[in-house]
């Protein structure tokens, strides 16, 4: 029973969505308030239902329900509780149901929220993001639905895939959705003001904290992903450039562009073709990346589905979206001529040239991720792009983001004297010449990448300091005057920081790591870099739904123990896979990963080892940045935009 009102309440949302899209609009387009109004009711509606049907579909895995088809293929009896639940979005339905889910939460949001806003804009808003969800309705609807039943339930269902049985993959998904979904706001916002035929300060000021909403999700969601490849995949990585990867982190480029891009909008009134370009493009991509996840042209192991039937719908409502915004922006660029005008030295030319450098860099990784498919589509070559090539091609553009980030950041708006501007920021300057120098004479190599990651991360950091010290002025009680600066203040400054301080990690992890593999005999020491390793016994175990072999090894450094490590291979009777599960002495400047292989014939064991400096800053940066933005979000000013009620621009023909 509970199977059916789940199926039903999807239904009814769906035509709930259908509603929302079409009324509003036209109410908007007569200026029948009426009509406009059934917006907001409409949006409520259309989430709680939603809310309803996914509940459902949890409570189908929770119970193991293994009359429906999706539980059966996604599911088992013996699989821990939580990732009984996690399996309602381990899979190609029910994540399709979480989209559309966050769809409706954010259209609801924007209604529940949105009471500043102008009527009709609202109205547009709320219709635009209902087409979005009517898009998706539709898919699940009809080539995608979870509450599919069997005839004859089995006694047990296949598992889910082991490989996402990890508290890691547990919540990477829902926040990457949030991020994927939550820039649909920014593109409804986008499409309703070129339908309005206007854009000003106040929309600037509107559209940012659903930006900033879904880049804080995005960069946890990444974080959470990259994390989970580091300790789970037993390779030593936390990223590999794989489709997927790229899929997630292109929308989260073209993302940090357009808040970059909006301030301008909001401050002067300048850039505005340019950022609702932005909002277009940064939705097309997590569009793209439902794609690339789901209509099999591209393999990984993210992948939830290979079905070119699905792939074909994907593509269709991705043509749809992008292709109308896109004519219509054509149509309404008339409309969004640029009121501020600044000089080549100001913030405005700092942040376009921070913009620029976002942008090409999505445009590199997209480039190095769909080369492959275009070559053996048009050319009939099968190639392969990997890291190398985007290490090579990418890293300039991140290395010339971090130098001009302190500076853009206190040149004053419309113009300036670079000379002026760099003066206060002089002394860290040398100081963060002087940790990368100190980096590279400490190296036993002499590779610039370490110490000029290191440079950059000195200088983002520090840079940060000089500007918040700038804005509290001169005299006495800088300090009360410091802690009493805008949380948007404090929050710009903590995410570039936490950039800093992955761009720091990023460069010591990769110029610095020791890696080791040898077959270990157990009782026998062996060393790694200034480490010695002792394996002292491998068991077989049995866990919940696995079977488990466990190494037990002694990790010490000059003769004194610091820690007992317990790499695991694991073995999934029901799903047939083996997965490996790293044991990793956790530590602020290095992390000692060990990794249990096969037994070999001498009765030794495979050991792989790596001692990699200073990984977690990686994550610590991510936390850094979501930190930031948070803070920014909390911000009385974005809690009062609807105060900043000024619409003024001019109407289209």
């Amino acid at each position: 029973m509970t199977t059916e009102l789940g199926h039903f309440a999807l239904i009814l949302a769906f035509a709930v969505a259908i509603v929302q899209m079409i009324v509003p609009l036209i109410g908007a387009h007569k200026r029948w308030p009426g009509w406009m109004a059934v917006a907001e009711p409409a949006a409520g509606a259309q989430f709680v239902l939603t809310a309803l049907s996914f509940g459902a579909l949890t409570w189908a895995f929770v119970v193991s329900d293994f009359s429906l088809n999706v539980v059966v293929a996604n599911s088992h009896s013996a699989k821990p509780m939580l990732y009984k639940i996690s399996g309602t979005w381990g899979n190609h339905e029910g994540s399709m149901l979480l989209w559309v889910l966050i769809v409706t939460l954010f259209g609801a949001m924007a209604a529940w929220f949105g009471g500043g806003l102008p009527p009709t804009l609202r109205a547009r808003v709320l219709a635009v993001q209902s087409a979005i969800a009517v898009a998706f309705f539709a898919f699940i609807i009809f080539t995608s639905n979870p509450f599919l039943r069997l005839e004859v339930p089995p006694f047990d269902g296949q598992d889910l895939n082991p490989l996402l049985q990890d508290p890691g993959l547990a919540f990477h998904p829902p926040f990457l959705y949030l991020g994927y979904v939550g820039l649909s706001m920014a593109f409804s916002f986008a499409v309703a003001a070129l339908i309005e035929g206007r854009v000003d300060a106040a929309w600037g000021r509107w559209v940012r904290p659903w930006t900033l909403a879904a880049w804080i999700f995005l960069t946890i969601g990444i974080a959470l992903g990259s994390w989970w490849a580091y300790y789970e995949l037993g390779w030593g990585g936390f990223w590999f450039w794989d489709p997927v990867e790229n899929a997630s982190f292109m929308p989260w480029l073209l993302a940090a562009a357009l808040l970059h891009s909006a301030i301008v909008v909001e401050k002067r009134e300048s850039l505005k073709s340019w950022t609702i370009l932005l909002a277009i493009l940064a939705f097309g991509f997590s569009l793209i990346g439902t794609f690339i996840v789901r209509s099999g042209l591209l393999t990984s192991v993210h992948a939830f589905a290979n079905d070119p039937e699905r792939g074909v719908f994907i593509l269709a409502i991705m043509a749809f979206f992008m292709g109308g915004a896109l004519v219509l922006f054509t149509l309404r660029a008339g409309a969004m001529e640029a009121k501020g005008v600044f000089g080549l030295v100001s913030r405005e030319s700092a942040l376009v040239v921070n913009n620029l450098l976002l942008a090409v860099a999505c445009f590199v990784v997209f480039v190095g991720t769909m080369w492959p498919l275009l070559a053996e589509m048009f050319f009939d070559r099968k190639l392969s792009v990997g890291p190398p090539f985007f290490n090579a091609a990418f890293t300039p553009f991140m290395v010339a983001l971090g130098l001009i980030l302190p500076v853009g950041s206190v040149l004053p708006w419309k113009r300036a004297r670079i000379s002026r501007a760099m003066w206060p920021l002089r002394y860290v300057f040398v100081l963060a010449l002087a940790v990368g120098g100190l980096a590279f004479v400490m190296q036993t190599g002499r590779s610039m990448l370490g110490p000029m990651g290191l440079f950059l991360g000195a200088w983002l950091v520090s840079g940060t300091v000089v500007e918040l010290m700038q804005r509290t002025g001169r005299g006495d009680n800088r300090l009360g005057r410091l802690r009493r600066l805008p949380r948007a203040d404090w929050g710009k400054a903590v995410a570039h920081g936490g950039l800093g301080v992955t761009m720091a990690g990023i460069a010591g992890l990769t110029a610095w790591t020791v890696d080791d593999i040898r077959v270990a005999q157990i009782g026998q020491p062996f060393d790694v870099g200034s480490y010695t390793l002792t394996l002292t016994d491998v068991q077989e175990l049995r866990g919940p739904n696995y079977l488990s072999t466990t190494g037990f090894v002694t990790l010490s450094k000059d003769g004194s123990e610091i820690a007992q490590m317990t790499p695991e291979k694991r073995f999934y009777p029901v799903a047939q896979m083996p997965t490996t599960e790293a044991a990793i002495d956790y530590n602020l400047l290095r992390d000692v990963y060990v990794v249990i292989g096969d037994q070999q014939d001498n009765g030794g064991w495979t050991v792989r080892t790596y001692i990699k400096p200073m990984t977690n800053w990686i994550w610590i940066g991510c936390a850094l940045m979501a930190l930031g933005g948070l803070l920014s979000l909390s911000d009385r000013r974005f809690r009062v935009a609807a105060g900043a009620r000024k619409f003024s621009a001019v109407p289209a023909e």
